[in-house]
């Protein structure tokens, strides 16, 4: 598909999580949880399904993104960290499991197949995108970071805020440790607010896109991918684990080749019309 085997150890692939492995906020989605675990009332629960109803119909743009760097920040002031994580952990697989699509699990599988570390790169909280990575098989996650008082409880300013340039320095300290290859390594996101993480790599590729990514993908000749099925993680691991090796090795990269091969063919079509 899109994976070469060049040097394969000093490369990696650096993955956006919402609406690129997952079909909504990783954060927003677990406020029903963060509720009923007393963290949070109903009125905040309705207005984080209305920010996720905003999210996924119309993206989210630097001043989106902004409000909702503002308003996590506010929400989550006092929170118990150990409380948090402990919620995610609970609801975990019964939250993110059937929202994971199957083309990027896919995907993240081909990468592994060719020897190349997968990093999870997102905005949300690193209390929720670590157990999200573990859950995915990531070898590494970037995720935002909140201030931690003596009390063990979020203070509400934030140490390191995962968005925009900052995903691309994040990207680039990495690579310096790890001793990765950016200009062979791959980038996939959704959003045109993660162009610098683009820009950071040498195969960039834009999934499921909003309008201006959109755009500007094609102004660079970047592959767009779209993902549309949701799987669900844990029985598609059940049945990759039953199967003999040589085997999942053959339907993991074919099966990669097809999905990117039709949504590529899908995209072209869409743009010829």
């Amino acid at each position: 598909m899109i994976v070469d085997n060049d040097d394969r150890s000093s490369t990696a692939a650096f993955f956006d999580l919402d609406k690129t492995i997952i079909a909504k906020s990783s954060t927003l989605a677990f406020s029903k949880s963060f509720y009923q675990g007393g963290l949070i009332n109903r009125r905040a629960v309705l207005r984080s399904a209305y920010a996720q109803f905003v999210y996924l119909v119309g993206g989210a743009d630097h001043d989106q993104m902004e409000r909702m760097r503002e308003y996590l920040s506010g929400l989550v002031t006092g929170w118990d960290v150990q409380v948090v994580k402990d919620i995610v952990a609970e609801t975990l697989h019964t939250i993110v499991d059937p929202i994971v699509y199957d083309e990027a699990v896919t995907l993240i599988e081909e990468h592994h197949l060719a020897g190349r570390d997968v990093v999870v790169v997102s905005s949300s909280g690193a209390e929720v995108v670590e157990p999200i990575g573990q859950m995915l098989g990531a070898d590494k996650i970037i995720g935002t970071r909140m201030v931690v008082g003596e009390d063990g409880k979020f203070t509400g300013e934030i140490d390191f805020y995962a968005y925009a340039e900052n995903k691309a320095e994040a990207i680039r300290d990495l690579a310096k440790e790890e001793g990765y290859d950016l200009a062979r390594s791959y980038a996939y996101t959704d959003s045109i607010t993660d162009l610098p993480m683009l820009e950071a790599v040498g195969h960039a590729y834009a999934v499921n896109p909003d309008r201006p990514l959109r755009r500007t993908a094609a102004e660079h000749g970047w592959p767009v991918l779209v993902f549309s099925k949701p799987v669900a993680l844990r029985q598609r691991a059940s049945s990759i684990r039953d199967a003999p090796k040589p085997a999942i090795a053959a339907a993991a990269i074919s099966a990669g080749a097809a999905a990117a091969g039709l949504a590529w063919y899908a995209v072209r079509r869409r743009g010829r019309g």
